[in-house]
C-alpha cells in the first residue's frame, strides 16, 4: 500500500496543451514549499488538442504527476469529480488549469486548513475576465441567490480551494447527476473560511466557456439546487388570474356606461401573453422532469478511459 500524501492537487484540463507544462511547474514549485509528499492529478476532459500528450509526458517525467483521461468531454465539474474520487491526500487543492488562479497561494490555503477549517475558499475582488463575462456572471449570481432558498453564492468566490479529507469523502458520496462544485460544497456545510487571492490573465488560449455554455451551466445550477422557479410559476398564474378578473369586471362596468367596443389588437396581445406564460410554466416544469429523468437513470457522471501513475497503473 502506498502512503497517503499530505496534499493532492486536482485540476481539470481542457484545451490547455500550451499550459500543462507551466501548470505542473508552478504547482510543483508552490506545494514543494510545504511538503515533498504530494500528488498532482490532471484530468483531461475529452480535450480536442494535445493536452493528453502533454499530461502523458509530465507523468513519464515525474511520478508525482498523475493523469486521468475521460472517454469524452463531460464538463469541468464532472472532470473535477473524477479527480476528487482518485485523490488520496489528507488535504486536496482544486484549481483550474488556466493559471488565472496563482498556485503561489497554496501555502496560505494550507495554513488556514491547519487552523481547523475543513474548506478554504478563495475570493478575488478583481476578476481578469472580459467585461461581458463579468456582467453575465454577476447577473447569474444575483438571479441564483434570488431563486435559491438557502444559497449565498458570490461572484468573488471561485473553485480555487482546499478541502480536508473529511470533506472530500463526503463530496464523493453525493449522487447528484448534475454537479456544481461550489454549490455541493455549500450543501455539505462544514467549517469554512475565505481568503483573498490574486486573479491573473489566462496563461494561454481562450476560455472554453462561451455564452451558450454559461447560460446552460446557469440553468443547470439553478434548477439543480432550487425548486423556487416552480413556485414562482404558480404565483404568476394566480397574479394573471387576478388581473383577468379585474379586466372582466372593468369590461362589464364599461359595457353599462358607454357600451362595449371590440378591440381585436388587445385580445390578440392578451392571447399571446397568456400563451407565453403557459409555455414558460410548461418549460420550467419540463426542465425539472428532465432532470428527474436523468437522475433516476443512474448513469455514472463520467467514464475514465485511461489513468497514468496510479496504483493500478496504465
Amino acid at each position: 500500500m502506498m502512503s497517503q500524501p499530505e496534499i493532492s492537487i486536482v485540476s481539470p484540463v481542457f484545451k490547455a496543451a500550451e499550459i500543462v507544462d507551466e501548470l505542473v511547474r508552478q504547482l510543483s514549485g508552490a506545494v514543494s514549499t510545504i511538503t515533498d509528499d504530494f500528488e498532482i492529478i490532471l484530468v483531461e476532459d475529452g480535450s480536442p488538442d494535445a493536452s493528453w500528450e502533454k499530461i502523458h509526458k509530465n507523468c513519464s517525467e515525474d511520478p508525482k504527476v498523475k493523469g486521468i483521461k475521460l472517454s469524452r468531454n463531460f464538463g469541468q465539474h464532472y472532470a473535477l469529480s473524477a479527480g476528487l474520487q482518485e485523490a488520496r491526500g489528507k488535504f486536496v487543492v482544486v484549481i483550474d488549469c488556466d493559471l488565472q488562479d496563482d498556485p503561489a497561494f497554496i501555502p496560505e490555503l494550507y495554513r488556514k486548513a491547519q487552523e481547523g477549517f475543513d474548506v478554504v475558499f478563495t475570493s478575488k475582488k478583481q476578476r481578469s475576465h472580459s467585461f461581458l463575462k463579468n456582467i453575465t456572471a454577476g447577473l447569474f449570481f444575483k438571479v441564483f441567490n434570488f431563486l435559491s432558498d438557502t444559497q449565498t453564492a458570490s461572484i468573488d468566490v471561485g473553485s480555487y480551494s482546499m478541502l480536508s479529507r473529511k470533506v472530500v469523502d463526503q463530496y464523493n458520496r453525493l449522487g447528484d447527476a448534475h454537479r456544481h462544485y461550489l454549490m455541493l460544497l455549500r450543501f455539505l456545510g462544514f467549517r469554512s473560511v475565505t481568503i483573498p487571492v490574486t486573479h491573473r490573465q489566462r496563461y494561454s488560449g481562450k476560455s472554453s466557456y462561451n455564452l451558450s455554455r454559461l447560460i446552460r451551466h446557469a440553468i443547470n445550477g439553478i434548477t439543480s439546487e432550487s425548486d423556487k422557479l416552480l413556485r414562482l410559476s404558480i404565483y404568476f398564474g394566480f397574479l394573471l388570474a387576478f388581473f383577468a378578473m379585474l379586466a372582466a369586471a372593468y369590461i362589464i362596468v364599461m359595457y353599462f356606461i358607454q357600451g362595449f367596443y371590440p378591440g381585436w389588437p388587445s385580445i390578440f396581445v392578451a392571447i399571446l401573453f397568456s400563451t407565453g406564460m403557459l409555455l414558460i410554466s410548461i418549460g420550467i416544469t419540463g426542465i425539472y422532469i428532465g432532470k428527474t429523468f436523468e437522475q433516476v437513470k443512474g448513469r455514472p457522471p463520467y467514464i475514465i478511459d485511461q489513468k497514468l501513475n496510479f496504483d493500478s497503473g496504465q
